[in-house]
């Protein structure tokens, strides 16, 4: 679900929390790895913010041009990111092609949907001469646990989804890259898909068809297609009947 309107009506809805994904994809880069982080601040003393059981550590990073114009142009944000103990290019140089390809998500929500974990309770466990009672970590024993009963993982504004399209500044100091919407990247098309309505585009057997069965063969009809799965049953069938003919 997204932020009820009613939270968003109220005269202090509380503040907006930015975070942001970075995933990585194992054909391009190497590594499914994601990287989470955010550039706010947070009521941990390790300035985390916790959404949905995921971590997102404190960055300096800065991302803008998000906003849609209405002229019909999609909106190409920068993120800038600091580079002054040369994080970023120790990770580029780690990566063959780059981030170039990278999925990056922006998530926004209300600080008041946070997980329990955001919100440490106050009252720490003191020692005899009243200091804080500390675990092995060095943080403090507290007499509850962390609480929010107002915690809600799926009360996020909707997700924006891009792909790092190109590095454009790389300095001691900062990098810069651009972002586009995975149709607005060089070479890639809408549909990617070819619209065909007769023959099936699955590999047999494969993931998407799913058929498990004894036919050793399949001619990628619709009715062998039925003849597979049963004519009443509910098809895999990776073309689209219903345009009744080929669309590029």
């Amino acid at each position: 679900m997204t932020v009820p309107v009613s939270a968003l009506q109220e005269i202090a809805p509380g503040s907006v929390i930015e975070l942001f994904e970075l995933e990585l994809n194992t054909a391009q880069h190497g590594t499914n790895e994601i990287y989470r982080f955010h550039a706010g601040s947070s009521l941990h003393n390790n300035d985390e913010v916790v959404w949905n059981g995921n971590s997102y550590l404190r960055f300096p990073v800065e991302a803008d041009g998000f906003e849609y114009s209405g002229n019909g142009q999609l909106p190409r944000p920068k993120v800038r990111v600091s580079n002054i103990l040369s994080t970023i290019t120790a990770l580029l140089l780690t990566l063959p092609d780059g981030l170039e390809g990278a999925k990056f998500t922006r998530i926004r929500t209300l600080g008041r949907y946070l997980d329990a974990e955001n919100f440490p309770p106050t009252d720490a466990l003191l020692t005899e001469d009243g200091f804080d009672l500390l675990y092995e970590d060095g943080s403090s024993i507290y007499l509850e646990a962390s609480t929010n009963p107002t915690a809600d993982p799926t009360a996020e504004f909707p997700r924006e989804v891009y792909y790092v399209d190109r590095k454009v500044v790389e300095t001691r100091d900062v990098v810069e890259f651009e972002l586009a919407a995975a149709f607005d990247l060089a070479g890639v098309s809408a549909p990617k898909r070819q619209c065909i309505a007769n023959i099936c585009q699955w590999v047999y057997k494969s993931t998407e068809c799913g058929y498990t069965g004894e036919l050793p063969t399949c001619d990628k009809t619709l009715d062998a297609c039925k003849a597979h799965f049963g004519t009443y049953a509910e098809l895999p069938f990776g073309s689209f009947p219903g345009i009744g003919a080929f669309t590029a």
